[in-house]
């Protein structure tokens, strides 16, 4: 059962959902990046609203049912770049935040051989953004399921 809803208080979410059209809008970072980065934080955090609309905005951009399928266990696969993977290594580095040694050096640099600084500074703001969305659905228990995709031009 919800608790409360997120739509009714949408213009107070207004300042998350301007920062995730702004990350989009300024394209250092691929779309399907972006959605698997949101998949995967929402994964570790339990977030089904958010499991429901990024798999489903995953594929309605292109992405494949066995990339989503696998992505709890990307290290296991070939299936993701060399970039996707060191993402997939900061998403959840900052989301289940070990310690305050998360985002080592090695870390970082690896992400700088396939991100420009820029890229790098969107890729925290979004693991930020989709993190406070999952404790935002967990809390208000949404529920997932019958989230469907924006048409997509």
């Amino acid at each position: 059962m919800t608790r409360f809803s997120i739509q009714r208080h949408y213009a107070t979410m207004q300042p998350l959902i301007q920062l995730g059209q702004e990350i989009r809008e300024r394209g250092h970072l691929d779309g399907k990046l972006v959605e698997l980065v949101l998949m995967r934080c929402s994964q570790i955090n339990g977030c089904a609203f958010c499991l429901d609309m990024h798999s489903k905005d995953a594929r309605a951009a292109g992405e494949t049912e066995q990339r989503l399928y696998l992505l709890p266990a990307w290290r296991e696969t070939t299936l993701y770049s060399e970039s996707e993977q060191a993402a997939l290594a900061l998403a959840e580095e900052l989301t289940e935040l070990p310690s305050h040694e998360s985002v080592s050096d090695a870390l970082y640099e690896r992400l700088r051989q396939h991100f420009e600084e820029a890229a790098v500074v969107d890729l925290v703001l979004l693991i930020g953004m989709i993190n406070t969305w999952n404790r935002l659905n967990i809390a208000a228990r949404t529920v997932g399921g019958s989230y469907k995709p924006a048409a997509r031009h």
